[in-house]
């Protein structure tokens, strides 16, 4: 049976009739929070403790519950004014007000009860309850990357068997009903301590079952008694006991309460400190306390770090913005070049380069300026003046990687230009066209488009599979498309678009469209042959946002105007779907991306005999946007990874194959912190025959990439994803094998990987037909959509 175009695949059916899961459904990025009981007694103390959590960990940033049961609209603001991701939980006091208590008729034991409402939040896999008479004074990032129990640190005066309560790190397995009945029939039952409270309560629920962390992580001020100084090492610093810092403190601990003091500032006190920490900031809090900061200050650092911050992710406007804001002195080079890549992001190129030859004045800034200011040249088809550029980058920095790739892009510019077949027998194709040394799935793409739309443009009616300049004119996305472009491509016969993730916002920003096609309104609206999108992807990850007027109104009009418009995963039509009137809805169509059809498309394709296949694995990570893909779970994710190779390596040799140069790091990562050694290929180098050949010669390809995942499959070799960003899984749930993915978050990565792995190399003969049967099915919704190209386009 033939699939319409728009009909799913697989499970995909079942799927598209539900609602979009999140990312971090789809991607098992784990979700954490900090959480507080706040009154008003203890404001003060809640106010120092996010003051010290933000300046002694600039680089975290977690949700923040504030758990509380009545709090004024002051106070609120005061909380708001600290953080940028706070949450507010109302406690449900009766429920506390039915346990047993030593003393029913004391705020302050009554209260003491309303942390365990923590227990109660459902959103997140771990939490970290501080208690607001804490200081956070060192690296928290140990209890950031727990994955098992629930942890805290025990008691000083009464041994290893019971916790402090006052920090506790909670995994999803106590966030639970069955734990909070265990706690209410606890506290109704007034069977532990009465005294210790909600301390009393947990010590008896789970009898000296925790995770032990050390003293450091909740370092009780008793410890210090005599005025002695807090030890370099503490982490948490607790003020036990009745006196309070705030309320005035108690004698005997003087050097404890200098350092909860350190944590005593006025908001523009505190804005200000955060601004000049040094190391990783966050980018929330960076945004958060230093546009304030630079609106009451003009502070041109401050500005710069914003700017940068906001650049990271995504937001080019807002870059410009707060740099325009502030006056910069011409010799001070930093903000004059961010200042220069945020206007030369949302298309103001003249202004960018102004902004980049003041930059290009301080030898620490040139190579990077002149590499912006090569690129603003190459975008508008200035390729001599794009090589000086580069050349003069070059003599500043001989290593710098972004000159040395334009140098190697422009270097034929003083030749003529190839000859191409005449415009009437051409179709023109924007794509992004990969230089060397570029990632080899994007350098495949192309190719693979002009392949997937010839099957439907031949002569004829047969296939065209002519990937030359005889049959395409090639338009770099990334380059503007001004009214010379719009002649040239008005003079074919049509206009393909595709494939890769071209919605995307950073890779190639402009103020244009928003996404990686660098085109205005005015010359898309004037395009007036066919326009075919063909297997673009929605490659946004979680955490990025686009522009989203200008991306909503260019995608809208680019959707219009198209004649044919598909997407490669359902997953990517959703969102894309989200963003469009209802009207426009039934033209977006599901076409996947064509290197998942390889076998089909490639003329003369030959399978590899079961013998001829080499007793490889290959793996791929991925580094780009690092910090999006891992979280905190970096070093989980290398140890388990390390646990795989291990194991595989018994039954295969396992390779590191990297789509681009970055993608080596886990081969230098795993040799330096767990002395594991992988050989590896440098797939960034390879040819398109050559990337084919090595995915279809292996047994099996564990990829993190897209195309690590979708050409292997194309070429008939098994696969598994790590999956760390949405499109993983919108994939699998395409060819309904969500089996053939592992979240590179899963707590039992390495076990999980190994089992599937082994699965599918025991069987490897029925995996290969498992993979062919899938990729069938793809191909029919090819074929069926190269009937209605063959109507659009024509031979």
């Amino acid at each position: 049976m033939t699939a319409t175009p728009h009909a799913p695949v697989g499970a995909a059916s079942a799927a598209a009739a539900t609602a979009p899961l999140s990312a971090n459904a789809l991607t098992g990025k784990r979700r954490l929070a900090f959480a507080s009981f706040v009154d008003e007694n203890y404001l003060p103390g809640f106010l120092a403790l996010l003051r010290s959590l933000a300046l002694s960990n600039p680089g975290v940033c977690e949700d923040f519950i504030v758990l509380h049961d009545d709090l004024r609209p002051q106070s609120v603001a005061s909380i708001r004014a600290l953080h940028p991701r706070v949450r507010f939980h109302r406690v449900d006091a009766a429920r506390y007000d039915s346990y047993e208590k030593g003393d029913q008729d004391n705020y302050l034991v009554r209260k003491a009860y309303f942390i365990l409402d923590v227990f109660r939040l459902r959103d997140y896999d771990t939490i970290i309850t501080l208690d607001t008479d804490m200081v956070v004074l060192g690296d928290l990032s140990e209890l950031l990357q727990l994955r098992e129990g629930l942890a805290a640190v025990p008691q000083f005066f009464y041994g290893q068997h019971k916790l402090n309560s006052g920090l506790l790190v909670i995994q999803r397995e106590y966030l639970s009903d069955e734990f909070c009945a265990r706690i209410d029939a606890t506290g109704r039952s007034g069977d532990y301590e009465l005294d210790k409270h909600d301390q009393g309560i947990l010590n008896s629920v789970l009898d000296g079952d925790f995770v032990h962390l050390d003293s450091r992580y909740n370092f009780v001020k008793r410890r210090l008694s005599g005025d002695k100084p807090v030890p370099d090492d503490t982490a948490i610093l607790h003020f036990t006991g009745r006196h309070k810092p705030w309320q005035g403190g108690e004698s005997g601990y003087t050097q404890a309460e200098d350092r909860w003091r350190e944590f005593e500032l006025s908001d523009a006190e505190f804005y200000a400190a955060y601004m000049a920490v040094s190391g990783a900031m966050h980018h929330d809090l960076v945004v958060k306390y230093g546009t304030e900061h630079v609106a009451r200050t003009g502070d041109v650092e401050s500005a710069r770090k914003v700017a940068h911050a906001h650049i990271n992710a995504g937001g080019f406007q807002e870059a410009a913005d707060i740099l325009g804001s502030v006056h910069i002195p011409v010799d001070d080079t930093w903000p004059h070049e961010v200042l220069g890549h945020a206007l030369m992001s949302v298309s103001r190129y003249e202004e960018a380069k102004v902004q980049l030859h003041l930059a290009a004045g301080s030898p620490v800034r040139a190579a990077t300026s002149f590499g912006r200011l090569a690129q603003i040249a190459w975008i508008h088809g200035d390729d001599s003046a794009a090589h000086a550029y580069a050349m003069q980058g070059l003599a500043v920095d001989p290593t710098h990687r972004p000159n040395r790739l334009m140098r190697l892009r422009t270097q034929g510019h003083d030749l003529p230009a190839p000859r191409e077949g005449r415009p009437e027998d051409q179709l023109a194709h924007v794509a992004f066209y990969m230089p060397q040394q570029g990632n080899a799935g994007d350098k495949l793409l192309p190719e693979s488009v002009r392949l997937a739309v010839g099957t439907s443009t031949g002569a004829n009616g047969g296939a065209d599979t002519e990937t030359g300049d005889r049959r395409w004119h090639s338009i770099h996305a990334h380059r503007l498309f001004d009214k010379a472009a719009l002649e040239r491509v008005n003079a074919r016969r049509g206009l393909v678009i595709g494939g890769g993730g071209l919605f995307i916002p950073d890779t190639a920003p402009n103020g244009n469209s928003a996404w990686q096609w660098n085109v205005p309104d005015e010359n898309l609206n004037a395009i007036d042959v066919p326009i075919v999108v063909y297997a673009v992807g929605f490659n946004a990850f979680d955490g990025q946002s686009y522009r989203a007027g200008r991306f909503n109104s260019s995608l809208r009009q680019l959707v219009e105007r198209s004649a044919f418009f598909a997407l490669r995963n359902h997953g990517s039509i959703e969102k894309v779907r989200a963003l469009l009137p209802a009207s426009l809805h039934d033209k977006v169509r599901f076409q996947p991306c064509p290197t998942t059809v390889t076998r089909q498309l490639v003329d003369g394709w030959s399978d590899p005999a079961p013998g001829q296949r080499e007793n490889t694995v290959m793996i791929n990570a991925a580094y780009d946007r690092a910090g999006l893909r891992f979280g905190h779970d970096y070093a989980h994710f290398l140890a388990e990874m390390a646990k795989a190779v291990r194991a595989l390596d018994r039954h295969a040799e396992v390779q590191c194959v990297a789509h681009s140069l970055d993608d080596e790091k886990i081969a230098f990562d795993l040799r330096r912190e767990h002395d594991v050694s992988l050989p590896v290929i440098p797939m960034y180098d390879f040819d398109n025959d050559a990337i084919r050949d090595t995915y279809a010669r292996t047994k099996l390809v564990i990829g993190m990439r897209g195309h690590a995942g979708m050409i292997p499959f194309g070429c008939g070799t098994p696969i598994i994803s790590l999956i760390s960003h949405p499109k993983m899984a919108y994939f699998l749930r395409d060819i309904d094998r969500p089996e053939w993915g592992v979240s590179v978050h899963d707590k039992n990565l390495g076990s999980v990987l190994t089992e599937r792995a082994l699965g599918l190399l025991d069987d490897h003969a029925g995996s290969v037909a498992d993979v062919h049967g899938r990729q069938q099915e793809l191909w029919k919704v090819t074929q069926s959509n190269a009937a209605d190209l063959r109507a659009i386009l024509g031979a």
